[in-house]
């Protein structure tokens, strides 16, 4: 593939990592994410594999190395093992630096060998809990036990799991040091995600749920040394070495510290609409232009016509005990 100009937005910012959500579906409802009783979008509207992979290469051709696959639940779309095995390519010709996923766990026993097959590295396994109850309260419709089978597949095939736990203040507060100790047992990093104002606010306040990951590291440091790390994974995590047991531990912190300032992602819907970014309502339709014409280079300029429209940064804020900058719509919808 002929490599074009890159992405470049208007705060000279390389945009280098693509995260696409390949359904708008999940096995569970999780209740800062999903409604119970979501209304999942018509299948026409959905991008077809083939259109993901077009979509995709257009993007890797345009100079993004990462590539992180999310939903809803990307392992219940069906046959979608045929698009990682199609990204593979890309891999292989050096286009493509990593390939890898966010995943709620559900499906990785079925499916962890094939992704590693397809070139898959790292995976990211959303899990807030370990204690059983508390998974089936707020996942609403999931089972820890089948997740913790997917995760020891996971790492039976090679892949290396990174746990994302949402800090939800008296939910999983007592459970800091049990998930840090399980993570550590088991070589994994561990990157706790604060709660964000989206979606089905009248079902669930997310200031009640807010946990402030200031606190929650304060808590850490309390009992263990923590050495701050400059690398960065092309995220917004900020990552420590708990020094007694060599693990990392990240913190996503959107509503306390502001991480735009290095930003370098933008995000594919199921439905082909780019948002450049998660706490702007702004986004370009890119499903029109790639179904309208078979030439790529109109695909090209629709891209680079929504880079251009990027924000500096996010308008998210908690601290004065408000939802300022809140967004309506779904997680799930926007893929993470």
């Amino acid at each position: 593939m002929d490599q074009l100009a890159p992405l470049i937005d208007p705060f000279a910012r390389a945009i280098t990592y693509l995260r696409v959500s390949v359904t708008d579906r999940c096995d569970f409802r999780c209740v800062y994410c999903m409604s119970e009783n979501m209304q999942f979008l018509p299948k026409r509207e959905l991008l077809t594999l083939e259109e993901l992979d077009r979509m995709c290469s257009t993007f890797i051709g345009l100079g993004v190395r990462k590539l992180r696959i999310t939903g809803g639940e990307p392992l219940v779309r069906r046959d979608i093992m045929t698009f990682f095995q199609g990204m593979k390519r890309h891999l292989d010709r050096g286009s493509l630096d990593e390939l890898t996923l966010t995943t709620n766990g559900s499906q990785l026993a079925r499916f962890a060998d094939q992704l590693a097959e397809a070139g898959v590295k790292r995976i990211n396994v959303s899990l807030d809990t370990l204690d059983a109850d508390k998974f089936a309260a707020i996942t609403r419709w999931g089972r820890l036990g089948k997740v913790l089978e997917g995760i020891e597949a996971a790492q039976a095939a090679g892949l290396r799991v990174k746990i994302n736990a949402v800090a939800l203040k008296d939910f999983n507060e007592d459970e800091l040091f049990t998930l840090q100790e399980w993570c550590a047992s088991r070589d994994m990093d561990l990157t706790f995600i604060e709660v964000m104002p989206m979606g089905d606010l009248g079902n669930e306040d997310r200031l009640d749920q807010y946990w402030s990951l200031k606190d929650l590291r304060a808590r850490l440091a309390e009992r263990f040394a923590l050495t701050d790390l400059e690398e960065r994974t092309g995220g917004p995590a900020r990552y420590v070495r708990v020094d007694e047991t060599g693990q990392k531990i990240g913190f996503i912190t959107p509503l306390t510290h502001n991480f735009c300032e290095s930003c370098n992602r933008v995000r594919l819907t199921c439905t082909g609409q780019l948002y450049m970014c998660l706490g702007q309502e702004d986004m370009a339709d890119l499903r029109a232009p790639l179904r309208d014409s078979a030439d790529n280079a109109v695909l090209e300029n629709a891209i680079r016509a929504a880079i251009s429209l990027k924000p500096k940064g996010h308008d998210f804020d908690y601290s004065r005990q408000v939802v300022d900058g809140q967004m309506s719509r779904h997680m799930s919808h926007t893929g993470g």
